[in-house]
């Protein structure tokens, strides 16, 4: 393996160089569309309503994996007025056309799948509208819509407005809105600015039945400037008119389900909670599946109190009419920012001698929550336990919080001393003093006051995850969810808001000493926010914060692996394989406290969904590293769904930045993901097998 992983290397440096200028819901559990001529297609984000990214295709195999050649790349240079570097999408493909957004600008394209030629490309400049919005850049993709006649590609703009398309020309729709686009910004059940209003969407609608459903996001909550923010309501439109069909407020109304659920009238004064995640839908039960966020406040809620619905809660929803069927929420008053960030995977289990028809959410707290997508009821039991109350001044804390009792977790909850690092007995040393003067503790250990001596609580996973908007995937021959995690831990200390100009929370996220920090313009907040700097030698010690920022000469704070992906046979209820996906980092490889200790690799930390076919896991690695031979780049890399070893690797010059996908066409299997990041812009790669191994 590691010969091959050097030949395909080595051949991929030239690689680089070349392309630098370049029917049913059951049915769709268990394979891809066909398209004649043994050619499938791929109509949904992740393959299907279901959200299984799976496709039972095996030209491509264990054998062959490491022979795969570069078919053609698309560069998103041009599509926009400056470079992208976080390529999320991923692409649908029809009748051998391939359909996603791409650009710093979120242009609609079509591509010849064959080939990779352009075929089409509709833009739409929002100029203010669009440089206001929390949501930038080409977002996760689009999706398809067709009555047997008509075809439809529908797409939510940077500045949240509904776009309807003829998929064999790329006109917009006229019938649709107002030619061809619905104002998301309207009709929206409250009044809200269409140039400044903190709303927009940066993943798919989902196209159930003949409804479009639109979800909100809005930008990170860490300092929140208003409580009040736009509300994070969830609509249905008629994907033939674009009229609204119905709407859900994510935060109930007086009257509404939920509300009581809310302290005094929070709920009105609140804002927020909408779904920025993918979603999944049932059209045999009439159900989507809505995963809620927070409301205001990602880790301060003292003006959310109470379990406050429907915040970091999966939401059933009826199809048509946009009325609650049922809700689970997995955290009660989350102070974690651990929203619900990816679509549940749709499956039918065997379980216990009889079939469920079931549901598996994957999660940033690294739970897979595996409900009855019928009723909302846990297929194994969910317990409510106690956990520990913090020491914000007005924060409500709630006492106890669900933990699933199967599947076991799949990823590193909570910090204890037996997580930090161990390569050397000077290392782990140094990391046992620098958590004395931080709160460590099991999930959901809340965050406290940061003091010196007690920044703040260090959690794992941190704020992006455990599992983030990727997702998982799922393989119905053998019951099991295959999902990525990593180990990346965060510090969530809370101090005094000094500057009402920044929020209007009297606390908010940050470090004692630090000025209040910058949100993220794609709505998740850095793991590790900085500490204040290290005092002048001559004051007192334990006056100063620690040396480094969860680190360790540079190192990471916990054990590896850094990210890793879990099989877990749903079944059971039991995990089973689990290996470290992601080559050593060169940092971790090359540190001279590390030299001629023999380390095993570690996996890389990102956000990544791995693709399940009839006999393959398939996923990119996060990140750069460096081989012996100087070539910088990143990894396909191949594993056998039944065992977890690792069948072969080819060369990519960039880390995957949204999750691949497969398909058949013209008796050829093609493997397609993005790639960017570091000084590598956007750019779609395609690859399959040369003629001879066919």
């Amino acid at each position: 393996m590691a010969e091959l992983t050097r030949r395909r290397l080595l051949e991929g440096s030239a690689l680089a160089v070349a392309t630098v200028g370049l029917g049913g819901f059951r049915r769709a559990l268990a394979q891809p569309m066909q398209s004649g001529d043994g050619d499938t297609e791929w109509h949904h984000y992740a393959g299907d309503q279901a959200n299984t990214r799976y496709a039972p295709l095996d030209q491509i195999n264990g054998e062959n994996f490491g022979d795969l050649e570069l078919a053609w790349s698309f560069k998103t240079d041009v599509l926009g007025a400056r470079k992208e570097y976080q390529f999320e999408a991923t692409p649908l493909l029809i009748k051998g056309r391939l359909f996603l957004t791409a650009g710093s600008r979120r242009d609609c394209i079509s591509v010849d799948a064959a080939t990779g030629e352009l075929l089409w490309m509709y833009r739409l400049d929002e100029g203010a509208r669009a440089s206001n919005s929390p949501r930038q850049l080409s977002g996760h993709g689009c999706s398809y819509w067709t009555d047997g006649t008509e075809e439809r590609i529908l797409f939510v703009t940077i500045g949240y407005q509904l776009v309807s398309l003829d998929a064999k020309t790329g006109r917009p729709d006229p019938a649709f809105g107002d030619g061809g686009i619905v104002d998301l910004k309207r009709n929206f059940d409250q009044d809200i600015d269409p140039e400044t209003a903190d709303v927009g969407l940066h993943s798919t609608p989902l196209v159930a039945r003949d409804t479009v459903v639109v979800g909100a996001a809005h930008t990170a909550g860490d300092a929140p400037p208003i409580k009040d923010n736009v509300k994070g309501y969830i609509r249905g439109f008629d994907v033939r008119t674009g009229k609204r069909k119905w709407i859900f407020h994510t935060i109930p109304r007086k009257g509404e389900f939920g509300y009581d659920t809310w302290l005094e009238d929070d709920a009105e004064n609140a804002g927020n909670a909408g779904a920025w995640a993918q979603m999944s839908a049932d059209e045999e039960l009439g159900l989507v599946y809505v995963p809620v966020e927070l409301a205001t406040g990602d880790e301060v809620g003292i003006f959310r109190r109470g379990n406050a619905l429907f915040g970091e809660s999966l939401v059933a929803l009826d199809i048509e009419t946009g009325e609650r069927r049922w809700h689970y929420q997995f955290i009660h008053h989350g102070l974690w920012d651990h929203d619900i960030p990816c679509a549940p995977i749709l499956c039918d289990i065997p379980v216990e001698g009889r079939i469920v028809k079931a549901l598996a959410q994957p999660s940033k707290q690294s739970f897979l929550y595996v409900l009855d997508r019928t009723n909302g009821e846990p297929v194994w039991p969910i317990e409510e336990r106690e956990v520990e109350a913090g020491d914000v001044p007005g924060e409500w804390y709630s006492p106890t919080q669900p933990f699933p009792t199967k599947p076991p977790a799949y990823d590193i909850q909570g910090v204890t001393e037996d997580d930090l690092i161990d390569f050397t007995p000077e290392l782990r040393a140094e990391a046992l003093e620098l958590v004395e003067q931080y709160k460590i503790g099991p999930l959901f250990t809340p965050p406290v006051l940061s003091k010196p001596g007690r920044w703040g609580t260090i959690m794992s996973p941190g704020i992006q995850g455990g599992t983030n908007w990727p997702g998982g995937c799922y393989d119905p021959e053998t019951h099991t969810v295959f999902v990525y995690s990593k180990n990346q831990p965060g510090v969530v200390g809370i101090i005094p808001n000094t500057d009402e100009s920044v929020s209007e929370f009297p606390y908010i996220r940050g470090i004692h000493g630090n000025e209040p920090r910058a949100m993220s313009p794609m709505g998740a907040a850095p793991s590790n926010p900085l500490p204040p700097r290290r005092p002048p030698s001559n004051q007192q010690e334990g006056d100063g914060p620690p040396p480094g920022i969860l680190s360790v000469q540079g190192l990471p704070l916990l054990k590896p692996p850094y990210g890793r992906i879990t099989a877990i046979d749903l079944t059971r209820g039991e995990h089973r394989w689990q290996i470290a996906h992601g080559e050593t980092p060169d940092n971790i490889r090359n540190h001279p406290a590390l030299k001629g200790i023999d380390i095993p690799r570690t996996g890389r930390a990102g956000n990544l969904g791995p693709l399940v076919t009839k006999t393959l896991v398939i996923c990119g690695e996060a990140g750069f590293y460096t081989n012996e031979y100087g070539i910088r780049g990143a990894m396909l890399r191949a594993y056998d769904k039944a065992t977890g070893d690792e069948k072969g690797a080819v060369y990519m010059p960039a880390p995957q930045s949204g999750s691949p996908m497969t398909y058949m066409l013209g008796g050829r299997q093609y493997i397609v993901v993005a790639i960017g990041g570091g000084n590598y812009s956007a750019e779609l790669l395609a690859f399959r097998l040369p003629p001879g191994v066919v």
